[in-house]
């Protein structure tokens, strides 16, 4: 039997739980994730499909299997080398996200994503139990490779090319609707490979917001890097309260780690270093009404991977809100 909603004489939470769908998604695909109650669910998009014409028939086709397409985005602009270190070529890599983003509007999806990070994110080997395969970072190793783009480049220099990536598309984005969510840098840490991780703290957040000066620039909120950052990235629930109430969170990822860096493995959610339950009282305290995604797990062992991760962590998610709604009288 199709789960389509919370138990009988519940509100339906101001927060939105959402699940990644394949580009091209098959119809179990989409079914399971209305058995799991989900209303939303995003995708990224490859470069062949990143169009006007295929945007509109994956938003119907995800309307008519009862879902909502919350955000969409394309990892080889969101993540272009090109436009966040300057290279050759980056203006016609903005040209493309404009692009992009008129075709979002008109397609009816409000929301993309991106993140200053053109050598996508970094792990090490993944960590390997008899209970679950995880990602693991270990930053020693990591910052002892060399440079990825023959030189260092300096912090001071990727401001000044966000800057001129806000100046041309954050225009665009507010005639066509359409939000930017900015991912924070995973390891949130002070460089990688010679390029410094623009996003690693709170106050680069400012700092970002502060260049694109439009409501348009908003975060995905990341409670993953937000732990692993620790201290340094600044108080992570008086952070969710200030950056709600500015409506600046258009997208959380749910995730939880077992220690902040230099060294950590991301676990299951009740299973790391962070208590998930103060987290997600603070989203609810907060009135947060944007969409809460999984984000990276643990695997579960040969085919019980398939979906396992995902069902578990919406039913604990979705436990974590109801508590916290009904401690708070919020529902």
């Amino acid at each position: 039997m199709t789960r389509l909603g919370r138990a009988e004489g519940r509100v339906e939470s101001q927060i939105k739980l959402s699940a990644w769908i394949d580009p091209r998604p098959q119809d179990d695909e989409l079914t399971f994730l209305r058995q799991l109650g989900l209303s939303h669910c995003y995708t990224w998009l490859p470069d062949e499909l990143t169009n006007y014409e295929y945007m509109a028939s994956l938003v119907d086709r995800v309307t008519r299997a009862g879902l909502t397409l919350y955000n969409v985005g394309n990892l080889n602009l969101g993540k272009s080398a090109r436009i966040h270190l300057g290279l050759p070529g980056r203006d016609d890599d903005i040209a493309r996200f404009a692009q992009m983003l008129r075709d979002l509007g008109r397609a009816g999806i409000g929301t993309t994503t991106f993140t200053w990070e053109p050598d996508q994110v970094w792990s090490s080997a993944p960590s390997q139990s008899r209970f679950a395969k995880a990602r693991h970072v270990n930053l020693d190793a990591l910052k002892s490779q060399s440079f990825t783009h023959d030189r260092a480049y300096s912090l001071e220099e990727l401001w000044a090319n966000f800057e001129y990536f806000m100046r041309a598309v954050i225009p665009v984005a507010e005639a066509c609707g359409v939000r930017l969510s900015m991912h924070p840098n995973d390891p949130p840490t002070d460089a990688l490979g010679g390029i410094p991780c623009l996003i690693n703290s709170r106050a680069r957040y400012e700092r970002a917001f502060a260049i694109a000066d439009s409501p348009m620039l908003g975060m995905e909120f990341c409670t993953g890097c937000w732990l692993e950052g620790g201290a340094g990235f600044g108080d992570m629930l008086s952070s969710i309260h200030d950056f709600a109430a500015q409506k600046r969170i258009f997208i959380t990822h749910f995730r939880n780690v077992n220690g902040p860096q230099p060294v950590f493995t991301e676990t299951f959610l009740d299973n790391g270093y962070f208590d998930m339950y103060g987290a997600m009282k603070a989203f609810v305290a907060s009135g947060y009404n944007g969409t809460m995604i999984l984000d990276h797990t643990p695997e579960f062992a040969g085919d019980f991977h398939l979906g396992a991760g995902t069902a578990y962590a919406i039913a604990y998610m979705r436990a974590l809100i109801e508590r916290a709604e009904d401690e708070l009288g919020a529902h």
